[in-house]
């Protein structure tokens, strides 16, 4: 059974098969220790991938109090939220992430701490990519906005998708 960090927080607490000093254990149980952020919300392109490909379900999709307008036909309405409790740290959400996969840049979801992003995502959703036809096959079942992949860099790139996503849809 996959778990998540349950348990590091029972090493914390408890002690048990402790490897962190004295110290260290005061700060986290005094809250003097915040967690680093997983999610880069202003880059995130929210297409619910991370959620979609994460085997423990530790990625839920939250709606955004406004949607944002990325770019034509592209409108966040939902960004992750990661649960640390479900996480196993498989960084299928990392790997998995369009901005990462498709686009070359920093992913906007890590399970240990996302760090710096930032992008002009209209930019870098505009940027032409190469991608072989099984990995697109293999993206392409878990975004629930398929729009980003309209960007495919040859031959007509919505007629090649479409006929992907049917034999996806048919298998």
């Amino acid at each position: 059974m996959l778990e998540g960090a349950y348990g590091n927080f029972k090493k914390i607490f408890f002690a048990s098969d402790r490897v962190t000093d004295i110290e260290m254990r005061e700060d986290i149980l005094g809250g003097n220790i915040t967690p680093k952020d997983k999610v880069a919300i202003d880059a995130c392109i929210g297409c619910s991938g991370c959620a979609n490909v994460c085997p423990t379900n530790a990625i839920t999709m939250v709606d955004l109090e406004k949607s944002e307008k990325l770019m034509d036909n592209w409108i966040k309405t939902q960004i992750p939220e990661l649960n640390p409790e479900k996480c196993v740290f498989c960084y299928h959400c990392h790997d998995f992430c369009p901005v990462y996969a498709l686009f070359g840049e920093r992913a906007t979801i890590h399970p240990n701490d996302v760090g710096e992003v930032s992008l002009n995502l209209e930019k870098v959703m505009n940027k032409p990519f190469k991608i072989s036809e099984d990995k697109l096959s293999f993206i392409s079942q878990y975004l629930s906005d398929k729009t980003v992949l309209n960007k495919k860099d040859n031959g007509n790139k919505l007629e090649k998708f479409n006929k992907i996503n049917n034999k996806i849809n048919k298998s």
